[in-house]
């Protein structure tokens, strides 16, 4: 077993034929990792576009979004997009929340996160890394669908900070030890503490801005 791989009990885990078990069964017939990392990545950066647009500062986020954004990210790809999975997942030894748990999970994170988290126009910076460190955590505990929550949850912390006035997030500083860090404060958060991931997206924001600054030629 590859560290860091899920594992799944279910359909759902079904693999490409000709793909050795590294790539789920999927529409277009992909064999190979990288080319399905292109094949999301490259449909991830359109929907990101579109939704720049889409998005307004006023809007509050609901799981109909969060269903929507996954559909029309991954539908060409894997028939299940959009769905809630209906297989049981574990990752490095964590377990997320059993299947059949899910849509009343969701029911309730779009009741007590995403509607007192969302719209964030007007948040301060504290304000925002609690908020996003709150949606980000629940949802990831949740693990809704079959594949792509963490790029989903990054989208929809990002289309938060747009609300409030960021301009698009940049995470490429959680890796390496800041990478065991964010897992740690995933588990933290099981036990509703936050602070840990508040403090990494904190970093994420002074990140962002040193990076839109730089991006700018030093204007701010």
């Amino acid at each position: 077993m590859t560290p860091g791989r899920y594992v799944v009990d279910g359909s759902e885990g079904a693999f490409q034929p000709g793909s050795r078990g590294r790539v789920l069964a999927n529409r277009p017939g992909i064999v190979r990792v990288r080319e399905m990392q292109r094949a999301e990545t490259q449909t991830l950066l359109a929907l990101t576009d579109a939704l720049l647009d889409e998005v307004g500062v006023a809007q509050r986020f609901t799981t109909n979004d969060l269903r929507d954004w996954h559909r029309r990210w991954l539908g060409g790809v894997y028939p299940w997009a959009g769905d809630y999975r209906q297989v049981n997942m574990g990752k490095g030894g964590f377990q997320f929340a059993s299947a059949h748990l899910i849509a009343g999970l969701m029911t309730t994170f779009q009741r007590d996160v995403l509607a007192e988290c969302t719209p964030c126009e007007g948040m301060d910076e504290a304000s925002l890394s609690a908020a996003m460190a709150r949606t980000h955590a629940e949802f990831i505990l949740v693990h809704p669908f079959r594949e792509g929550n963490g790029r989903l949850v990054r989208l929809l912390n990002t289309l938060m900070a747009l609300q409030a006035g960021w301009p698009i997030l940049d995470f490429s500083g959680i890796r390496g030890r800041k990478k065991q860090e964010y897992i740690g404060a995933i588990h933290a958060a099981m036990d509703r503490d936050y602070q840990l991931l508040e403090t990494i997206f904190a970093g994420v924001l002074r990140r962002t801005r040193r990076t839109a600054t730089s991006s700018s030629g030093g204007r701010p």
